[in-house]
């Protein structure tokens, strides 16, 4: 019975201390004081001037396009240019039957100097007449065939005229020449074919500048002047080639909504007809937007965020980026200008007690080689 009273004596006592260091414990851990806040640097997003522009795609087509052909009928001499060749203003790109109107051309001269000297002698003729005439010598019936037969010979001058300019307007036309400067397109006709009048010859196309087709959405037309600047990129091509916008549709396609527009691509030999391209379209060089420097993001999973300070805490604000630079982002939502964020957030939490350091410019010396050693 003493063993029982001594066993359970035993056993309160185990109790009242185990209870006692539970005690302590408590104590000890509701004293233990908060973590200091954390000093973290500082700064404000800021409007700052960027470059709008518009992202379309479109395919790149020649400025001028024609199918030069015969203006006169006869056998090809000599073609001049094949596939692929570059041509300039006026250069000759056929000869048909250059020796037939060349004949032509010296036997209408030769007609017309006929017919001048008739009419030089009629005319003389004319003039011996009316003298004649004044002094009573000729009669005036032959005053009269004297001024017929002047004018007679004055409008054969003029056929004569007509028809030498003809001759030669189709001997320059037996020498086919090049409307504007740019390249064959396709060789249609081969020496020793004979044409027509309309027979096509050549196919041109004029390739600087190109003509870059674009299709803008409704509602960014608006927007779109004649004069923008576009900044242009092709596939395997990593130059970047500059134009401007030169035609603008003057209205807007019920089928899908979009503006047809047209811009002007100086080529500097590498582009070529029909490829496809990405397009830029300034539409400001200057339009504010608020930023903020790339090391006040965090990125996770996909989400991008900053960390502002609200009432000595962290708090996390979700944020949208557009275009960035070499040190700054663009905040499209999320975030207002003036706004205070913090400078290398890792690590922070949502609620976390903040202090804000002052600017490293207004430590003493000793302090800042301090912090930023750490």
């Amino acid at each position: 019975m003493k063993r029982g009273w001594h066993y359970l004596g035993f056993l309160g006592v185990s109790i009242a201390l185990s209870l006692i260091s539970c005690g302590k414990a408590n104590m000890s851990k509701s004293a233990r004081p908060e973590a200091a806040p954390r000093a973290v640097r500082v700064t404000r997003a800021e409007l700052r001037p960027m470059e709008r522009s518009l992202h379309v795609v479109g395919t790149l087509s020649a400025h001028d396009e024609a199918t030069v052909a015969a203006q006169v009928a006869g056998q090809i001499e000599q073609i001049r240019v094949d596939l692929g060749d570059r041509v300039t203003v006026g250069q000759e790109l056929a000869l048909i039957d250059t020796t037939s109107y060349e004949a032509l051309t010296r036997q209408s001269a030769a007609l017309l100097a006929k017919a001048t000297a008739a009419a030089a002698a009629a005319t003389q003729s004319l003039k011996r007449v009316q003298d004649l005439q004044k002094d009573r010598i000729a009669s005036l019936s032959d005053l009269d065939l004297a001024v017929a037969e002047a004018g007679k010979t004055a409008a054969d001058v003029k056929a004569a005229e007509a028809a030498d300019a003809i001759a030669r307007l189709d001997l320059a036309r037996s020498r086919v020449h090049a409307p504007f400067a740019g390249a064959v397109a396709q060789r249609i006709v081969s020496g020793g074919d004979y044409v027509a009048v309309g027979t096509p010859i050549v196919k041109l196309v004029k390739l600087d500048p190109l003509r870059l087709r674009l299709e803008v959405p409704e509602r960014e037309s608006v927007a779109l002047r004649v004069g923008q600047r576009v900044r242009v990129t092709v596939e395997g091509d990593t130059n970047i080639y500059t134009g401007q916008i030169a035609r603008v549709a003057p209205a807007i396609r019920e089928a899908n909504r979009m503006l047809l527009v047209e811009a002007d691509v100086p080529n500097r030999g590498a582009l070529r007809v029909g490829l496809f391209a990405h397009a830029q379209i300034i539409v400001s060089a200057h339009e504010a937007a608020v930023s903020v420097p790339v090391k006040t993001l965090i990125v996770f999973a996909g989400i991008e965020k900053v960390v502002v300070i609200k009432d000595g805490k962290a708090v996390e604000q979700t944020v949208t980026t557009g275009r960035r630079g070499p040190d700054w982002v663009e905040i499209v939502s999320g975030l207002n200008a003036g706004e205070t964020v913090v400078l290398d957030p890792a690590g922070i939490r949502t609620g976390q007690a903040l202090t804000i350091e002052p600017p490293r410019e207004n430590l003493p010396a000793s302090q800042a080689e301090t912090r930023s050693s750490r």
